[in-house]
């Protein structure tokens, strides 16, 4: 059986499931088409999705004949049809496609789907175990570390979104680099210790019932918010993506400082609003100096 991989949507986790595979003799199979013709080729098939849906289009059609592929699961939002059941929806939209199935990213359930996984693709319980069992380092939580919330000489701003669009580099790096271009320190949500965010997304209002998703993005933006080091807070939606910038607007009311959310295109550099935006949370931030890493919350 070959078996495509594909490393998106801000996958953490893609080493353990590329190595499981490994230890369980499967033919692996990973795109390696250039980020921007990936997304042509998605655009080209689905041009009114969600700039995330097609990256992961174009690096299936990328991966030629295979019997399945793998991608990372993404915490869904609410009325988030992407976000739920992404291999289904792609699979009614286009005929043709191989079998695709979401995956874990971290987090118990990850070892559970990955025994199932393995049984599916080898019907061998004992390869199964010792190939669990190999790769066991590699599910470990990564080390929680804050990322720097000061730097010499620049504003920071908080950037809060979706791990599928800040976490992938191929998608995440333009407004980065612009933020950066403005003489600003973006501290982006997906780099914040998960257990901080999860702590935070446990506070918010009937957060029992409230998606995985829109309680990672308000874990994260609570989480940012409370640091006075903070000066403004970007929320950035991925293009096309109705879900997403619905809850993130909703997001945008519930921080006291300077607000703006943003969308997020494939290939994008430029967003003309960030320079009002750096205005506004510059204009006195060198009066007011904040200690490294202060914690208002």
């Amino acid at each position: 059986m070959k078996v495509g991989l594909l490393d998106t949507l801000g996958a953490r986790y893609g080493r353990y499931w590329a190595a499981f595979l490994k230890e369980l003799g499967v033919e692996v199979v990973t795109p390696d088409l250039p980020a921007a013709e990936a997304f042509a080729l998605g655009r080209d098939s689905l041009p009114d999705a969600p700039v995330q849906v097609q990256l992961v289009l174009g690096r299936v059609l990328a991966l030629g004949r295979v019997d399945l592929v793998l991608l990372p699961q993404t915490p869904p939002l609410l009325n988030d049809g992407w976000g739920e059941a992404l291999p289904d929806l792609l699979s009614r939209r286009l005929s043709g496609l191989p079998s695709m199935q979401a995956l874990p990213d971290g987090g118990p359930e990850m070892i559970a789907a990955a025994t199932e996984l393995g049984q599916r693709l080898t019907r061998n319980p004992g390869r199964v175990r010792l190939a669990l069992e190999r790769v066991k380092p590699l599910a470990a939580p990564p080390r929680e570390d804050m990322p720097a919330l000061s730097r010499a000489s620049r504003v920071t701003v908080a950037v809060v979104g979706p791990r599928a669009l800040l976490g992938d580099p191929d998608l995440g790096a333009g407004l980065r680099s612009a933020l950066e271009g403005l003489g600003l320190h973006p501290v982006i949500s997906p780099e914040l210790p998960p257990t901080q965010v999860a702590a935070r997304g446990g506070r918010m209002e009937r957060a029992a019932t409230a998606p995985a998703g829109e309680k990672e993005l308000y874990g994260s933006l609570k989480l940012l918010d409370g640091k006075s080091a903070v000066r403004g807070v970007i929320l950035a939606s991925p293009a096309r993506d109705g879900a997403v910038r619905t809850t993130l607007e909703r997001l945008a009311g519930q921080t006291h400082k300077p607000a703006l959310v943003v969308d997020v295109d494939a290939g994008q550099t430029e967003w003309p609003e960030l320079v009002a935006f750096r205005d506004r949370v510059t204009v006195g931030a060198a009066a007011r100096p904040a200690a490294p890493g202060g914690d208002d919350a």
